[in-house]
Order: C-alpha cells, then structure tokens, then sequence
C-alpha cells in the first residue's frame, strides 16, 4: 500500500522522546484511527533501574500521547533471568531490581497490556562498544552565518567494533533574574485596606534558577564508510549565542549510544520520516517496523525498537565570558518593559492582582511619569522571578 492510501485510512503520529520531530502543520482528514502501542526501550550497560516507556499514537487533535498503564512488563536473557517492570505512572515502567546489560547475553522484551493483549521483541544480543571519548565547546559562525557555541563530541574504538553512534543531551544554564529586588509586594493585609500594596523583603530567593532542556531530536553518526572507527568534532548541539541559556554559565551532559546496525537503520529511517521534507515523499513506506511486534496479531501495528545498547556519558561546564569576554550578553528569555500601573480605576484594583496571582513583581519604585502613572514599578513575572523557568535549587553536580 503506498503512503497516499495509507494516509486516507489512517495515521500515527509518535511524540515521545523517541519519535519526535519537527513536521509543519498541514490540513487533512483522518478516518479510522486506530491507536498504536509505542514502545520506548533501551536497556544499557549502566547498573541502574532500566527504563521502559509505553504509550499510544494519537490523533492530530488529541492534546498528545496516551500512558499506558497497568501493563506487565518483563526482560528476559539468554543467562536464564527475568527482570520484572513496576509501573511508576505516565507510562513510564521501572525495573524492580538494578541490573546492567552483559557482554554476549540476549535479551528479550515481553510485555501484555491491562486489556490483554500481548506483545514482545526481537532477541537482541549485546555487544560492549566504546566510550565516549571527549565533549567540547567551541566558538563558531555556523553554514547559515549564525555565531554560536558548537558543542562537538570525539570517539575512538581501536578494535573497530563500534561504528554506529546516538547521541541525548541534558542541558541545564544558571538563569539569574535581570530584574529581582529584595524588596517585594504583598496586598495589605490590614482589614479594609482595598487595593493598597505594601513593601516587604523579598526572601523567596528566586533571583539564581537553574533550568534542564532535554535533545528531542534523533542525533546519529556512523564511522562505516571511514578508514577508522573514529568520531572527530561531532556536531552535537548548536546554541545560537543570541540564545538566553548561556548567558551566565551552561553545563552540558552528552549520552553516547553505540547502537547495532538493526537499530542504527532503525533510527536513521525514523529521522529521515520525521522531517518535513520527506514524510509525505512518495518513495517513503506508510509504517517504520522496528524489532517490536504483536504476539496476538501479525496485523496488528506496533511501533518502536527494543535496543541493547552501550551507553557512555561526559559533562562539560562553560561561562559565557569564557568565549565572549566583555561582550554584551544575549537578550533575555522575555523583553522586561517597565511599566507603572495606577493601583486603581474605575474599574477596581490593579496592581494588588497582579502581584497576588504573582502575573508580576516589583522592580523599584516610580519616579518617572513617562513610565506610567503608578507608583511602583511592575514587571513581568519572570523578569523577576527565575523560578517561572526552572528550579532555583542548586543542582548536586553543579560545580562554579
């Protein structure tokens, strides 16, 4: 079936971390949905609780992917063990026990959803890969004339074994507040005081957040077609330097993933279905099949990849100042205009409810008419309060 009569009948749209991508929206009609268990699940070498993710496809309209809960979920290898998965809620299922994948064993994923149904993978075996050799940052003016920061990371495997590589990140940037006082307001809380506000200090310490993005994007590189087994200066992630996070100092933390051809293939296809240019391509299939499938149903669509994978990582830290000394910092996330309402109209109060429902803070007093007729100065929220972006708590791998 090609992909127009596909798309007449039906069409599953995967936005968990592992199939998600950028696709410009488009009009059409969508009969006949039928949801799609999605798999999520890569077993490492790391000793921890694995992680396995369930959910289901949704509709265009939907507000996004569907848990699926209450399913049994379990590992079993070629050594004669079975590892059992709790559900900890938003489809996320943890393994009861820490374990660590191991050199030369096979292993299995068999899972049976709450109503029933049953489904599994693949034996997949497990080979140890590299290591991820070294993260760096870099200064750079990108292909498009765009400066930024590069963040490029080298690997080498001397036994030539390794060949395909994925790449996550976990970013996470200090964020201070450009406009935080250690003066705030509060209503008065003096019976009948109606729309007055009064000064107090400003203890809530949101001044210093430190905010985690996570990669949404599939990040691949082979070295099949190269003389060595070797990654050089690899492109990880490009921050535009007129970009917010790292105006003060950023701190990066890059998984590598020396992946099987299967699953190698396996995603490179996913990336190339997920850009705009070629989802609707007429050499393009309908359905990417992974190594997961139905046990009941061989009709039965099952998305994902099953994958044993060696997993790698390294943290690097960065100042602004580093790469740009004296140079001007990039924009804020928001423009903080000032702004001087008056405390009352004829309508009722101003000021009191939007420093209530904490819409905004003070940024000083008045004493400027053109800035408005008020006599406090209210800003934005997150002008002056970082916690509206990210936990103000110092994170326990943070070093300065």
């Amino acid at each position: 079936m090609n992909f127009k009569a596909i798309l007449k009948k039906r069409f599953f749209v995967i936005t968990t971390l592992l199939f998600c991508g950028c696709i410009e929206p488009f009009e059409t009609t969508f009969i006949d949905f039928e949801s799609a268990l999605v798999i999520e699940a890569t077993i490492t070498n790391e000793f921890k609780q694995q992680q396995i993710v369930l959910s289901r496809t949704y509709e265009f309209e939907a507000d996004g992917p569907t848990a699926e809960s209450n399913a049994n979920v379990s590992i079993s290898d070629t050594s004669g063990n079975t590892f059992l998965f709790q559900d900890t809620g938003n489809g996320v299922y943890l393994s009861q026990q820490a374990f660590a994948a191991q050199q030369g064993v096979a292993y299995e994923l068999s899972i049976t959803t709450q109503n029933g149904r049953n489904y599994g993978s693949s034996s997949v075996p497990f080979s140890l890969g590299t290591n991820i050799g070294e993260v760096s940052a870099e200064r750079i003016t990108n292909d498009d004339g765009v400066e930024g920061m590069a963040i490029r990371v080298d690997s080498f495997d001397p036994n030539d074994n390794s060949k395909n590589y994925r790449y996550e990140y976990e970013e996470t940037y200090k964020v201070i507040a450009p406009n935080w006082d250690p003066t705030m307001l509060i209503g008065d809380p003096a019976p009948d005081s109606g729309c007055n506000v009064i000064k107090v200090n400003n203890d809530l310490n949101e001044q210093t957040c430190f905010p985690t993005d996570f990669s949404n994007t599939i990040i691949l590189t082979s070295t099949e077609d190269l003389a060595e087994d070797r990654v050089s200066n690899f492109l990880v992630r490009f921050i535009p330097r007129d970009n917010y996070i790292i105006s003060h100092r950023y701190s990066i933390l890059v998984r590598q993933f020396v992946q099987s051809n299967e699953a190698f293939t396996f995603f490179e296809r996913l990336n190339e279905l997920s850009s705009s240019e070629s989802l609707f391509s007429q050499v393009q299939p309908g359905f990417l099949q992974g190594n997961v499938f139905s046990k009941d149903s061989e009709e039965e669509r099952v998305l994902g990849f099953f994958d044993v994978s060696t997993v790698s990582e390294q943290r690097i830290f960065f100042n602004y100042d580093d790469f740009f000394p004296g140079e001007p910092l990039p924009p804020y996330v928001e423009p903080c205009n000032l702004n001087a309402p008056p405390l009352a109209s004829i309508g009722g109060c101003i000021v009191r409810p939007i420093i209530e429902i904490r819409a905004g803070v003070y940024a000083g007093d008045n004493d400027d008419p053109l800035i408005g007729p008020g006599p406090y100065i209210i800003l934005s929220r997150v002008c002056g309060d970082c916690s509206v972006l990210g936990p103000k708590e110092v994170p326990d791998f943070w070093i300065e």
